[in-house]
């Protein structure tokens, strides 16, 4: 009787049967498993052929070992990679690279915090059309900008010569998606964390300083952790604003620069590229990896979905 009663409900729904779970977990599994194989499958091919000398790169071309490492001959891989780092010193421009993505860093949550902060919990006449302009310019693409900010930067600013790492600096020190990253996460911060601030005595900078901020540290991981890939993979502005190395000086270039030239070079082995993809790609791997579950949790709390 009490089965039948529950049939008899409009909104009654009999459970899935384990069998059908099961089917659905399997489905799911295969899935996603040959997906992520697509995906896998080209690093897996620069991973392998870094390792390998060029005769055996082209004996095994258009076979499943091209996706193997060839672990028989590992001399082949160090003398890759040895050839990647001395004869072309790209560790010099990965060295730039980290200064640069160093220094964005700091500049973009120092700014880009205040400018969230301000926007989040202040309140200030035009507020309503500043976060419509910030809504506005996030899909504003990024290229439609270079020409403008490139007469900015060398008329205006006038910075030249060596004076041209400020402009690959300053532009990246600002950017519209981290203040409204910012201001999002900022704005789900309780009130009576300032009020206490205050009320002990702290001004503006520090509430943001020694309140706002500490309690900020998913979103600081973010911004940063996207700072760091947006610097370590800037290619075309650097390469506009920064001279070309001259003989015997150190370059200002990033590290993208080199890869770009060098995977330009006719001398160069496949496997040599390759080597050089992987140095470029092995510091944005880790970071993301360290990084995830602060990237995540500063999503979450900002109201985002990934």
């Amino acid at each position: 009787m009490t089965n039948q009663r529950y049939k008899d409900l409009p909104n009654f729904k009999r459970n899935k049967t384990p069998t059908k779970k099961i089917v659905e977990q399997i489905i799911y599994i295969i899935v996603g498993t040959v997906l992520s194989l697509i995906f896998l499958f080209p690093i897996l091919y620069m991973l392998a052929t870094s390792t390998k000398s060029e005769s055996a790169f082209v004996s095994s071309a258009g076979t499943i070992a091209m996706f193997l490492p060839d672990f028989a001959n590992l001399g082949d891989a160090v003398k890759n990679y040895a050839n990647v780092f001395t004869e072309f010193g790209i560790w010099r421009y990965a060295i730039n690279s980290f200064i640069y993505a160093g220094i964005v860093i700091v500049l973009n949550v120092i700014i880009n915090g205040l400018a969230g902060y301000v926007m989040a919990k202040l309140s200030f006449p035009g507020k309503k059309f500043l976060s419509f302009m910030i809504i506005f310019l996030i899909v504003v693409p990024v290229e439609t900008s270079i020409i403008p900010l490139y007469s900015i930067v060398i008329i205006m600013l006038g910075l030249k010569k060596t004076m041209t790492v400020l402009g690959v600096i300053l532009p990246a020190a600002i950017s519209i998606f981290n203040i409204f990253l910012f201001m999002q996460f900022f704005s789900n911060i309780p009130k009576e964390y300032e009020e206490a601030a205050r009320m002990d005595g702290a001004n503006t900078m520090q509430v943001f300083f020694k309140v706002i901020l500490p309690l900020s540290k998913p979103i600081v991981a973010t911004v940063a952790v996207f700072c760091f890939i947006g610097v370590w993979n800037d290619y075309l502005w650097p390469s506009m604003i920064l001279p070309t190395p001259s003989a015997g000086q150190w370059p200002l270039l990033p590290i993208q620069s080199v890869v770009s030239s060098i995977g330009s070079m006719s001398e160069l082995t496949t496997s040599e590229r390759m080597a050089a993809l992987v140095v470029t790609s092995v510091p944005i791997f880790v970071i993301y990896v360290l990084a995830q579950k602060y990237i995540v949790q500063g999503f979450g709390n900002a109201g985002l979905k990934m």
